[in-house]
């Protein structure tokens, strides 16, 4: 005995519609053609402006019904991609990157990369599909050492993130002093961002020595500002993402048809937060500032377009047990983002860990094999367009299969992901093959004759360069 799991949805006069009223009993029920499958179950085809072909219909032969899912939809009210570890999320965030930027969306992306696992998609530059008329398709890599914080965009709320365990005392004086620096960068450089650590440090000595401007200052805080003075140079001078001057230009991050990706596996998690945040909180002002037509072009608060943000391993930046300080800045821009242009993707392994009110804010989702019941179980809380019967399948999925549903399409849609242009890079390492490959002959050759040169020879030339 077989089973058969059917949707009821509509398509009247080019218009796409869900029936109120089921069929009568004993109506004969028909397997939809395949050209009537493309016009009900997507908003849009492959190659329409404002499209994301990712793949095609499970049920069907392997690209005889698309998938093709809204742009508009993910950017505006925003997309979680939903899987296992090894069950293809990235795989398809590689995907959906370069349907953002073929030549009929020619997006501007920026991806937060924790990992290190999008520098591949660098080659869609030289790659035709990527191509169009003067079109490029543009990849830019940031690297760790390129990742820069200005200090001056730092708020009290990162400072005492950055320094947990301030004492009352501790924590009256450094938000005096901040208070202080800020005012009289505003005063004299006319940006409150505009301080440097020396300004803070000076002020904190200024207010444990009793040299402050006012009859408040304290000797008795002396050896408390010399405390954080310690603490502030160990976090905040001693790290080579946060600086007095430089910072990521949002101009620079952020162009129509460029793919910039943030490469931060070297930094830790604590400053990967914090830059998190402090970029979203910039991107935010900028957007808003621009479509209210506060700032002009020059301003660096000036990005006249929209944009698109995906964050890898999003349960570090919106945890739902913690409190860390890219949550709130994220949940505002899930919550009014779309008045200002500014579309989130988050991607995760494990929803169970990811914040339910940020969750829930994503109206588009990709759901590939999930087996924990505990992330089964935040998954069936937060998506409210997948059915029961769909949602059973997630243990069942294989890799590179995965449930489509929500504003991106009309209606939830199980999915072969199709393959990318580029060069996956988040593969995991063939253990089998690495060992074989070590223990082969031709390795315990080469590493018996690259033990027996000497050691300023080795792997850079060979006997005969050794001998001249």
């Amino acid at each position: 005995m077989s089973t058969l799991f059917f949707s009821i949805r509509g398509l009247d006069k080019g218009a796409k519609y869900n029936p109120r009223i089921p069929p009568r009993t004993g109506r004969p029920v028909y397997l939809a053609e395949a050209e009537e499958l493309k016009a009900v179950l997507g908003k849009k085809q492959p190659g329409d402006i404002g499209g994301a072909h990712i793949g095609s219909l499970l049920s069907r032969g392997k690209d005889v019904v698309p998938v093709t899912i809204d742009v508009q939809a993910i950017t505006s009210t925003h997309l979680a991609i939903i899987a296992s570890t090894g069950a293809g999320k990235s795989y398809l965030a590689g995907v959906l990157l370069e349907e953002l930027l073929k030549p009929y969306n020619r997006a501007a992306v920026l991806i937060v990369d924790p990992h290190g696992e999008y520098n591949t998609l660098s080659e869609m530059s030289n790659h035709e599909t990527f191509h169009l008329g003067n079109y490029r398709a543009r990849t830019r890599i940031f690297q760790p050492g390129e990742v820069k914080v200005r200090r001056g965009a730092l708020t009290m709320g990162d400072l005492r993130y950055l320094l947990p365990n301030l004492t009352d005392r501790m924590d009256y004086l450094l938000q005096r002093a901040f208070r202080d620096v800020q005012r009289e960068a505003r005063t004299n450089k006319q940006d409150d961002e505009r301080w440097t650590l020396s300004d803070l440090k000076i002020r904190l000595r200024q207010l444990g020595e009793g040299e402050a401007d006012d009859e408040q200052g304290d000797s008795r805080y002396k050896e408390t500002a010399e405390a954080i003075i310690w603490r502030l140079e160990s976090m905040l001078g001693q790290s080579v993402i946060f600086d007095d001057f430089e910072h990521l230009k949002l101009n620079e991050l952020f162009k129509p048809g460029q793919c910039s990706v943030l490469q931060l596996n070297e930094v830790e998690e604590k400053q990967q937060q914090i830059m998190t945040a402090t970029l979203l909180r910039r991107l935010f002002k900028a957007r808003m500032a621009t479509q209210k037509k506060e700032v002009d072009t020059g301003d660096e608060l000036y990005l006249p377009y929209p944009v698109f943000v995906l964050l890898e391993e999003a349960h570090h930046f919106a945890p739902a047990s913690g409190d860390v300080v890219s949550t709130g800045i994220l949940k505002t821009i899930l919550g009014e983002g779309r008045k200002f242009g500014i579309g989130v993707g988050l991607i995760s392994q494990r929803p169970g860990k990811l914040d339910p009110d940020v969750l829930s804010q994503c109206n588009t989702q990709c759901l590939l094999r999930i087996v924990n019941p505990i992330d089964q179980a935040r998954v069936a809380e937060s998506v409210e367009t997948v059915g029961r019967d769909l949602l059973r399948e997630l243990p069942s999925l294989t890799k590179g299969q995965a449930i489509i549903a929500g504003q991106a399409v009309n209606t939830p849609i199980l999915c072969r992901i199709r393959t990318r242009h580029t060069k996956h890079g988040a593969e995991s390492i063939d253990a089998p093959r690495e060992w074989v490959k070590y223990t082969s002959e031709e390795a315990e050759t080469r590493r018996t004759r690259d033990t027996a040169l000497p050691p300023d020879v080795g792997h850079r030339g060979s006997i005969e360069d050794f001998l001249g």
